[in-house]
């Protein structure tokens, strides 16, 4: 089973949205990241970053919502492991099973559990019911059989249900995905009402041409565009150098790289706060006094920020509420955040011998 997960570590996908984190998987055979429609939806172009991938933006180009599926265009660059897709035949109630996802930002996770329904039937749409963990955020993910390949695409779990999960089956994708590379590659839609395949060829205005039903293909969703304290932090982070559509991660989310300080930002709507934590190294294993010391005379001199442990992390932290913030003041405190992370860290470890945190990763 180690084998397993540790090969699945390099093709599993982190995803990010305006709306939502998930997972999806990468397949060599087809040059394809297959991942939920419902992580997706209503985006043109989603981030992925995975292990051997870096952080980058991928284009969705095949989407059925009916099944819960998407398409998105891996970067021609990609060198990943080549994993295959289980058949209906292959697969049989008490099979063990690890459903695998990597939640934007969080570590890798592998759960095991066993197959309990091969044919679980839900709206007309038949799924395998399985008791492996689901976590937040593992939507998109592969459920994996011993044998390493992939029986299912993590979906969904019943709310209470005591780790019952649901995953569609891989001959499905495999459907999905034949369709899909016979079209040509076309930017494509699977029609809910009559399950034909919508391209852009095909449409006819907004609607299906077999059955007339309104559909819309992943390149003509409506952009996405940040209002209120959203937009501002947006504009306050491009005017700052850093590319706002790489930063998203959910809804009123950031994450930026700043020198060797990542830094995340959220806006909590309901308490109108706004905080950005500049995560900078690793507490030391020895000698740790020295920089708590350090820490607790830096946050008396400073003004505004405040330095913390949280765990292992030393973490610089601003906070702002939202009735405060506009964009000449959030230019004015996110760059004395990015400008004390890059001076910080350096200090921390070169110092008081505190640790990177790529070097503590890797």
């Amino acid at each position: 089973m180690k084998d397993v997960i540790d090969l699945y570590r390099n093709i599993v996908i982190e995803i990010a949205t305006p709306y939502s984190t998930g997972t999806g998987f990468y397949l060599q055979g087809s040059r394809l990241i297959v991942t939920n429609e419902h992580v997706v939806r209503d985006n043109r172009e989603v981030v992925v970053h995975g292990k051997h991938l870096p952080k980058q933006l991928a284009r969705v180009v095949f989407t059925d919502p009916k099944h819960d599926i998407a398409l998105l265009e891996a970067p021609a660059t990609a060198e990943l492991p080549e994993v295959k897709l289980s058949t209906a035949e292959s697969i049989h109630e008490g099979d063990p099973v690890i459903a695998i996802g990597h939640p934007f930002g969080l570590k890798y996770t592998a759960t095991q559990g066993i197959i309990s329904n091969t044919r679980h039937e839900m709206n007309d749409v038949l799924y395998i019911q399985h008791d492996a963990a689901l976590n937040p955020g593992n939507s998109g993910g592969p459920l994996v059989n011993l044998g390493g390949e992939v029986v299912g695409i993590n979906t969904f779990i019943l709310r209470d249900g005591n780790n019952i999960g649901f995953s569609l089956p891989a001959p499905i994708l495999q459907e999905a995905i034949r369709a899909f590379l016979e079209s040509g590659r076309q930017t494509s839609t699977r029609c809910y009402s009559c399950s034909n395949l919508v391209t852009a060829t095909t449409i006819e205005d907004k609607y299906c041409p077999h059955c007339g039903a309104k559909v819309v293909l992943p390149d003509e969703v409506e952009l996405y565009e940040p209002v209120g304290i959203s937009k501002t932090v947006e504009e306050m982070l491009r005017q700052t150098g850093h590319q706002v559509e790489l930063s998203r991660r959910g809804p009123n989310n950031w994450e930026v790289q700043h020198g060797t300080a990542k830094i995340n930002i959220a806006y909590y709507e309901k308490t109108g706060l706004i905080t950005g934590d500049a995560y900078l190294c690793m507490v030391p294993k020895e000698n740790i006094k020295p920089l708590y010391e350090f820490l607790l005379r830096q946050n008396y001199l400073m003004e505004g920020l405040s330095l913390s442990i949280k765990d292992q992390d030393i973490i610089l932290s601003l906070l702002i509420y939202d009735r405060y913030l506009n964009l000449e003041t959030g230019l004015h405190l996110f760059k004395y955040l990015f400008e004390k992370a890059d001076y910080y860290d350096n200090i921390l470890v070169e110092q008081f011998g505190a640790i990177w945190k790529h070097e503590e990763n890797g």
